[in-house]
């Protein structure tokens, strides 16, 4: 994510990538794994609270604990975790409370291109059905274009939506190709 960032700012044509990782990965779609998962993907989304929902798992059981502003942000940060691979139900004690701040963002707080870019990279590394597909993204002005090849136009308006629910992105210009089914007729 980090070369990601640095690819995308202005300017910048090549990145040397010397970032070493420290300590052991954990091993992919074990609790902890899953966990990092289902924490950056609610980071990464305008409508729920990444900051405020702690994330719990065990044996691919995830507990959501925290606050939300509404029974749509508790009901929607479900659906973000059931999306992560390996999770294989969620259990949601989010409470619902009117005095939590909404989701969104001061004026001031308002997100660079660099880190939209790598937060939509990010978001559909993260999500089952969008994590293989190659994708070229670049934000300007919090207008994120999109382009690529999917497989089909549902894969191609996931992208759209998953890429529009980023914090920062104004909007989205999906040019991705879908690509051509070959039928085999012998």
């Amino acid at each position: 994510m980090a070369q990601d960032t640095a690819e995308a700012l202005p300017g910048v044509t090549t990145v040397d990538n010397r970032i070493v990782i420290k300590g052991d990965l954990p091993p992919q779609y074990s609790d902890t794994w899953i966990s990092m998962k289902v924490k950056a993907a609610l980071l990464y989304r305008r409508n729920v609270s990444g900051t405020k929902t702690e994330v719990y798992v065990k044996n691919g059981i995830v507990t959501l604990k925290g606050i939300a502003a509404s029974q749509a942000q508790k009901d929607l940060t479900t659906e973000y975790a059931k999306d992560i691979d390996g999770v294989k139900s969620v259990q949601n004690e989010i409470v619902v409370s009117n005095y939590t701040e909404a989701p969104g963002q001061t004026p001031d707080e308002k997100m660079d291109d660099a880190s939209i870019t790598a937060q939509v990279k990010g978001s559909l590394l993260s999500h089952r059905s969008t994590s293989t597909i190659n994708t070229k993204v670049t934000t300007n002005d919090g207008i994120v274009t999109v382009s690529g090849q999917a497989k089909n136009s549902a894969e191609k308006a996931l992208v759209t939506k998953l890429v529009a629910d980023i914090n920062g992105v104004q909007s989205v210009v999906n040019n991705m190709t879908i690509a051509e089914t070959i039928s085999n007729n012998n």
